[in-house]
Parts: structure tokens; sequence; C-alpha cells
């Protein structure tokens, strides 16, 4: 979702016309697909990088629009929550050194942030989930202004009919039972608990499948690997409580329409695909308009023109369907592309750590994605599901299912079969040696010492208890303390427990 929203986008008439549109809409998808109607020049590589803004108690701080004015860069944008911000890095090919210097560039983009939001007393923390939010930081009052968010919200909440129910068994912390959390909101805000870096690799229409079944199958490892939100309104839960949490807070299904086996808008997919066509497809077929804004291009007439159609019926739907691995269509300076967004990674602890794990990610989908027999061809779709929610629940003590191997912890997958395969799968993308050893060797130390943002937040809060504090001093002093300890720029394997 890209621009405002008026509210006459809710009304029957506007919301047929819609369907309509969105119909047409892929229609055209598809014939392009069919004409080669797509340039693609070069592999480019973007980055989104999803934000908290924490003030000097370590709570929320509802402050975005007064730090966006005051920081006066185009690259930042709000986010659902006013404690939330979202940065836009410009794309870039994944050839040579770019990692390098993309790492460089978000040191910079964020340290002027830090600055900026530093003179109202507020830090930039990131983490997948700030852990010191409260129920009461999920009150619509806090939706940042803007009409998208607020009719985004109310149509959520209409389509299910009732409220946002929050409900999660956790991993026990070291020495502890395991915890539950059942909560109430009033609002999606839930979902703006959950931030994210999302990975984005553009790609010819006949790679797509590949590199999509590819990002599937690795989403289990990944979120094991660099899991990094254990905490959610006081409760130790899952090591990536943002999986299930986001899959709960934009659900539209009663408990009927579930009990009939309806599918979540926060979805893994159900098969592997041949296509990009296959997922736009599924998109419309099974998922009502949420957001009904129709514009006045024909996409048809605009193709027959020569002029690459915007489709911008199409594209509002598919961001209202929020797959792990999602399907982009966009145009940039008349030329129409697609690209793969990687959505399941949360956002810190470092910059090293986020550009690890991209790192990972492209290497190993990549050499997946062009391997002679493919790995998907001897998994099912349900062992790639079930490794994510393993992993998101159990982060490296998960044990993940990959073809044969059988049953495998996540750090011995990655030492053993993911990061040969991610140095072969960079060095086919030209790039740079240095790059990956700089970048792969975080993940390599991180899997040998076992320790990822998950692990580190929730011993230091078992051992803050152990001293005697409570849950909520244990949050804010572990919340304090990775914000030091981020600022340094060491990656979290590196992290003392103190």
């Amino acid at each position: 979702m890209s621009k405002d929203l008026s509210a006459e986008s809710s009304q029957p008439r506007e919301r047929t016309r819609y369907r309509r549109k969105v119909q047409r809409c892929l229609d055209t998808l598809g014939r392009m697909l069919a004409d080669g109607h797509f340039s693609f020049p070069r592999r480019q590589i973007g980055l989104e990088v999803e934000l908290n803004l924490a003030d000097e108690k370590m709570r929320p701080s509802m402050s975005n629009a007064m730090v966006l004015k005051a920081l006066g860069n185009p690259f930042f944008t709000t986010e659902l929550s006013q404690h939330n911000l979202e940065l836009n890095v410009p794309p870039r090919p994944l050839a040579g050194d770019s990692l390098l210097h993309l790492e460089q560039d978000l040191l910079a983009y964020l340290g002027e942030a830090g600055d900026k939001a530093g003179e109202f007393g507020v830090q930039l923390a990131m983490i997948g989930i700030l852990p010191t939010l409260a129920p009461s930081d999920f009150d619509q009052k806090w939706i940042t202004n803007n009409p998208r968010y607020n009719l985004l919200n109310d149509r959520i909440l209409a389509a299910r009919g009732e409220r946002t129910v929050i409900s999660l068994d956790g991993a026990a912390l070291p020495g502890c039972k395991p915890e539950r959390l059942r909560a109430y909101a009033e609002s999606i805000l839930p979902e703006a608990a959950c931030t994210s870096i999302q990975l984005h690799l553009q790609l010819a229409p006949e790679e797509f499948a590949a590199h999509w079944n590819a990002a599937q199958c690795l989403a289990g490892v990944q979120v094991a690997v660099g899991a990094n939100s254990p905490f959610l309104l006081g409760k130790a839960l899952w090591h990536e409580t943002r999986i299930p949490l986001f899959l709960q807070a934009t659900d539209t299904r009663p408990v009927e329409l579930k009990n009939q086996g309806v599918r979540p808008r926060v979805w893994f997919g159900e098969r592997w695909i041949t296509s990009i066509f296959d997922l736009f497809e599924e998109n419309v077929r099974y998922f009502p308009g949420l957001l009904s804004e129709t514009d006045a291009e024909d996409p048809v007439e605009a193709l027959e023109s020569g002029q690459a159609p915007k489709l911008s019926e199409l594209r509002l739907h598919n961001g209202t369907v929020w797959r792990w691995n999602r399907p982009v269509y966009d145009v940039v300076d008349g030329e129409p592309h697609l690209r793969v967004e990687n959505r399941v990674l949360p956002t810190g602890p470092t910059v090293v750590d986020m550009m690890a794990n991209a790192a990972l990610f492209y290497g190993a989908q990549r050499a997946l994605a062009v391997a002679e027999r493919p790995l998907w061809t001897r998994m099912s779709f349900q062992a790639a599901e079930e490794n994510l929610y393993a992993g998101a629940r159990n982060g490296f003590d998960a044990q993940l299912y990959w073809p044969e191997i059988g049953w495998i912890p996540p750090d011995e997958l990655v030492l053993r079969v993911l990061l040969p395969l991610a140095r072969d799968g960079l060095r086919a993308a030209d790039v740079t040696e240095e790059v990956i050893d700089r970048h792969l060797g975080v993940i390599e130390r991180r899997c040998v010492t076992r320790r990822n943002g998950a692990w580190w937040q929730r011993e230091t809060v078992a051992l803050a208890q152990r001293h005697g504090a409570d849950r909520d001093t244990a949050l804010a002093v572990m919340l304090s303390r990775y914000l030091e300890l981020a600022r340094t720029e060491q990656p979290v394997h590196t992290w003392p427990i103190e």
C-alpha cells in the first residue's frame, strides 16, 4: 500500500467495481507474462527496515510524526503505529561489494535518524518486538494519522466482527515453566508490534518460481537462526513471536471460518508454484478486497498503447495478503518488473547482523534456485511450512526437516549445508570474496555459538530475574542494555550476558 485511501472505498458499489478491476489487472498481468513484456537488465536488491521508537524509560514513544518532520529524509516514512518508522533503502545490484556499501548506507541512515530522535529523548530500537509494550499501546488512538491505516483497521475488524485475540503458548525461559498469553485488542495495532527487515530481489519472469520456491524452503531456518522477538506483553513466548502474532493480529476470520478451513491473510501458501502468476491468481481467488480503491487507468488500454500498466488495484490487493514470501509487481521509470519480497526476518539486532542474514538468504536462495535437481521436488510443501513454525517457536532448539538428512537442528543445517550453498550462490552472483567472508562469517560464528538476538534477550531477562528483578523491570533493563550493545555494531553472538 503506497497511497492514501478514501472512506468511499468501503462502499458496496465501489467494492464491486474494484473486484472487476482487480480481475482485469490480473488478466493483463497474464498477458504481459505470456508476451514477454518484462525487461531484466541486471539483478537488483532492495531493503526495507521497520523500526521502533523508545523513550527514556524504555517504553514505546508515540512520536513518529515529530521525528519524521525533524529528519526530513524521504527514505523514512511512517508505519501503522505512532511508535514505528520505516526505512526504504534505494535498490542496487547484488554483485560486487554492493552488500558492503549497503551496510555502510544503513549505518549512515540510521545514525542520522538516531541523532534526530535523540533530540527529543527518543531512541531507535532495531528489535523484532519491543519487549516493553503494554496492552494500552494497542489502543486505536495510537494508529498513525493516515486514512489508509484507519481504514485498514476498520475493514479487518469489520470482516472478523469481533476483537483481536492474541493466544500464544511460549517456549520456557531457562529454569522456568512455559508461559501463556491470552490478550484482546480493540484494534489491529498488535500487528505494529512486529517489525521486520524485508529483502527484495528483482527477477526475470522465468526465474521467479524457482526463487520463490527456494525462499519457502529457507523460511524455517531463516527465523531459527535470526530470531529476535521472544517477548510480548510481559510474557516469554516464541523465539520469533512475530510469526504467530502477525497472523493473529491481521486475521479476518472468526472462529467459524477458521473451522471451515478458510485461508488466513497472513499466509505461507499451500503449494509449490510454476509461475508468479500462480500467486497473484490465488490472492484474487481466495481473498476479498479490504481496501477497494480504484483509479482511472484501463490496464488493457495502457498495455496496448505501449505503456507499462500500473495495475493499481492488483497491487493494492496484493498488499493486503501478507505472504511470508510475497510476489511484487512494480513500475519504475516506465519499466515493469517483478520481485520476490522475503518478509520472515525480524529487525536487528545490529546492521551487520541484518546484512549477514541477507547474505545467507540471497546466496542460499540463488544456489537452490539453479540446482540441477530442485530441493522442492524432494520436500513436501507442508514440511517447509512446519519448518517455519518450528524455527519460530524454538530458535536454535528447533528440529527442522531437510531432504536426504531428515531432522536436524538449524545450526547444524546451516554449517553443513546452507553456508557452502550460500557461498556458491553469492559467487555465482559475482559478489566479492571480501563481502562473502565478512557476512557469512557472522552467520558461521552465530551458529557455532548458538547465540542470536532471541537467545541473548531470554538469557539476560532470566539472569535479571534470578537477581531479584520482576519481569517488567527485567525487560526494561534488558532493552536498555540491548540498545547500548547495538550501538557498538558488534554482532549479537559476541554480546555478553551481564
